[in-house]
């Protein structure tokens, strides 16, 4: 499987610094709220730039190593309001398996740029 693609809040991701894991899910909702981490494949990363996160000044792009999820299962699954299937991952994502960090930002328009 593909490398798998998260937009985490700063606060969120650097809690998982501490625990050495991720339990973040989507903007403002946890793993526990959720039931699973929301994910993306590379080319789906820009769709929900813009439609979740359009205006967000500070945020963190995790690149994940499915393989390195141990047990926390991936699934690829339909999300209501849209034709395409995206990766969930069902349980706490350890650090270990995050293999790229970045900062970016989502401009008014939902456009995704790095930031410095």
């Amino acid at each position: 499987m593909d490398a798998l693609w998260h937009l985490a809040e700063p606060d969120v991701w650097a809690a998982a610094g501490q625990s050495g894991s991720y339990t973040g899910s989507t903007k403002g909702r946890s793993l526990t709220e959720e039931g699973f981490v929301h994910c993306s494949f590379a080319d789906q990363l820009p769709k929900v730039a813009a439609a979740i996160y359009a205006g967000t000044p500070e945020l963190v792009l995790l690149q994940i190593d499915p393989g390195l999820l141990g047990a926390s299962p991936v699934r690829v699954e339909p999300v209501p309001g849209t034709s395409e299937k995206f990766p969930h991952v069902y349980g706490p994502v350890p650090t270990a398996a995050i293999t790229a960090v970045s900062r970016v930002q989502v401009d008014d328009a939902g456009q995704l740029i790095d930031r410095p």
